[in-house]
This record gives C-alpha cells, structure tokens and sequence, in this order.
C-alpha cells in the first residue's frame, strides 16, 4: 500500500521561512518524479516545485521561483520543500505527489499517488 505522508506545515508570519516534508513508503521511492502541489481555500490546485528521480531536474512555478526549493533523500524516501521568504499569497494546503513516468512533472494529471495534504498559512 502506497502512502505519502506530509509533515511540517504550520504558522509563519510573513517573510519567514517554513521547510515541509513528505515521507513515501510501498513504492520504489528512486523511480518516482515527486512534485509539491497547493491548493488555496477557492482556489484550483496548483503545481509548486517538482524534482526528477535523480533530483537532477528540477521545476519550479514562477511565483515561488528563487524562494523554495524542492529535494530528495532516496536513502530516505523523502521528498522536501524549503520554503523561504514566505508571503500570505503561499497560505494553502500543500500535496506531495508520486510520478512513475516523470515526463510531465508540473501537470498534476500525470502524478500516480497523492498525500493527504499538510497546512501552511502565512500571517501578514
């Protein structure tokens, strides 16, 4: 059974800095593309940061570009997201995901697996 388990969101005022993890187990973590994803109360959810199996590629959506960064530890079966410079726009739930062809790693529609989501609100 396939579960990815988010942690480490929580309350940070603006400008701060917040780091979220996401811990994969019952699948071969290394073979996975792993993406963030976030979904804002009204909002669609939208794609964040996204890292290839080798951690060599990596995307990122322009409106967190140069303020998080995304990485893996495939000893760990663990994905990251480094969030800093933090503005109330990033309030939101955020997703990790699992992509078995990670050809398409900022679509959503492509990912096999989701997590149950992890809150990170951002105080003004």
């Amino acid at each position: 059974q396939v579960q990815l388990v988010e942690s480490g969101g929580g309350l940070v005022q603006a400008g701060g800095s917040l780091s979220v993890s996401c811990a994969a187990s019952g699948l071969p973590f290394s073979s996975y593309g792993m993406g963030w994803f976030r979904q804002a109360p009204g909002k669609e959810r939208e794609f964040v940061a996204a890292i290839s199996q080798s951690g060599i590629r990596l995307y990122y959506a322009d409106s967190v570009k140069g303020r998080f960064t995304i990485s893996r530890d495939n000893a760990k079966n663990t994905v990251y997201l480094q969030m800093n410079s933090l503005k109330p726009e990033d309030t939101a739930v955020y997703y990790c995901a699992a992509d078995r062809s990670a050809m398409f790693l900022t679509n959503s529609n492509t990912y096999d697996y989701w997590g149950q989501g992890t809150q990170v609100t951002v105080s003004s």
